[in-house]
């Protein structure tokens, strides 16, 4: 949301808007010159408005949204903005559970490098570029099918899983909506080989000779993967196959190899992908990771990171679950992941913290079966404990000679624990 609002401002609109609360992305569409209020109002929907655009999160009774209605100004969902917006665009979007901004921030960087001038709008921070040249790079998000609005002359797939599932039926719902939304792609569709739903997604809906000439596939066993991982400066393997899916669409495009290679070996990461951040506490160094995992495959990837990079070193992880319904669906994946985490990655404590609630997607019967307790009490595990939000930093400022690494986790407001810890020490 806060990219659609910048590169409307670029375009010379008036934009103002609203959210729950004032956060990092607030302040800096405020200091941009976007009029900010903090709270849903009424009286936040100027009468003079020409497009009053609404986040997917956002419940349809939302109060502004009921005052742009009876003032019958046209509402559009951020997706619905975003497609309109792209439409004179030669638009490559990336899809899929998992990867998306990074796979995203990859390819726009390649994109700049060579000189492309993209417009880019992805889901984090640095999160939009208004470019010169025709082509755009999207996020295009599975939640509520939302990519459904997006018919991309290229569509990069990174993965299909259960997901969403607030909103999804069951499996067999997201293979429906992948299904239509690949049959919207106009030139081609790069794809993940070594993810098996989205090949078969793909081969099921393409005669062979269709889907030889339409679909290019990557894969970590591509003889490009070791060079990438050599030069690659975030680690795991996700981030290769990240990597690869953004070299497969730069050669699409006709951008060499060696310049792709090089604008990869730049790539430093994007805001709360495995962002690191180092303290000096009483002459002792402490890294500190900010990740925004919060699906079970996100986290085993992250887990794999750490391996890879600090194998030697005493790892804590603090995990806020994101929402009670997928904390709800997917808790023997999370359950099973977390008991892992200490002999197959070497992680030697988790602490689980309260969920994160998303206001307007949360049912209350779900909200009574699940907790954090239940889901650490689950993994049967003494090296994966609950402590409730408000003790976090008193209990990680007693035990700060234990670790070193910890790693911030989750797709909510935990990422504001890092800087508690720094102002506090």
């Amino acid at each position: 949301m806060s990219g659609i609002a910048h590169l409307f401002l670029q375009k010379g609109f008036f934009v103002s808007g609203s959210d729950q609360q004032k956060s990092e992305i607030t302040e800096e569409l405020k200091k941009r010159g976007v009029q900010i209020f903090i709270g849903h109002r009424a009286s936040n929907v100027p009468p003079d408005a020409s497009l009053v655009v609404y986040s997917e999160a956002v419940p349809l009774d939302n109060v502004e949204l009921r005052r742009a209605r009876k003032l019958k100004i046209k509402v559009q969902s951020g997706a619905q903005a975003l497609a309109d917006f792209a439409k004179e665009y030669f638009l490559i979007a990336v899809s899929g559970m998992h990867g998306k901004s990074t796979t995203a921030s990859m390819i726009s960087r390649i994109l700049i490098k060579a000189g492309f001038d993209p417009t880019f709008v992805i889901g984090t921070r640095p999160g939009w570029r208004l470019g010169k040249s025709r082509y755009m790079v999207i996020e295009a998000d599975d939640y509520q099918a939302k990519f459904l609005h997006y018919y991309p002359d290229i569509l990069v797939l990174t993965n299909i899983e259960k997901e969403h599932m607030d909103f999804f039926k069951n499996f067999q719902h997201i293979k429906k909506v992948f299904s239509k939304y690949v049959q919207q792609v106009k030139s081609f569709i790069v794809a993940n080989k070594d993810d098996e739903n989205t090949l078969k997604i793909l081969m099921s809906n393409f005669p062979f000779s269709i889907f030889k000439q339409k679909v290019k596939c990557y894969s970590l066993k591509d003889k490009e993967a070791l060079r990438i991982k050599k030069i690659l400066k975030v680690p795991g393997e996700h981030n290769v196959s990240n990597a690869l899916a953004a070299l497969k669409v730069a050669r699409l495009l006709g951008i060499s190899d060696q310049l792709a290679l090089k604008a990869l070996s730049e790539y430093k990461g994007v805001w709360r992908r495995f962002q690191e951040t180092s303290l000096k506490i009483k002459n002792q160094k402490v890294k500190i990771i900010s990740d925004y995992a919060h699906h079970p495959t996100e986290i085993k990837a992250t887990f794999q990171a750490l391996q890879e990079k600090y194998a030697q070193k005493r790892v804590w992880v603090v995990f806020q679950p994101h929402q009670y319904q997928r904390t709800f669906y997917l808790f023997q994946d999370f359950v099973k992941t977390f008991q892992q985490a200490r002999n197959k990655f070497g992680i030697e404590k988790i602490i689980i913290t309260d969920i994160y609630s998303v206001k307007g997607r949360e049912k209350k019967t779900i909200k009574q079966k699940v907790n954090s307790q239940k889901l650490a009490l689950a993994t049967q595990n003494n090296s994966v404990q609950y402590i409730k939000k408000g003790l976090l930093k008193n209990y990680l400022q007693k035990h700060i000679s234990d670790f070193d690494v910890l790693v911030v986790m989750g797709a909510g407001d935990i990422y504001y624990l890092v800087e508690q810890i720094a102002n506090a020490l």
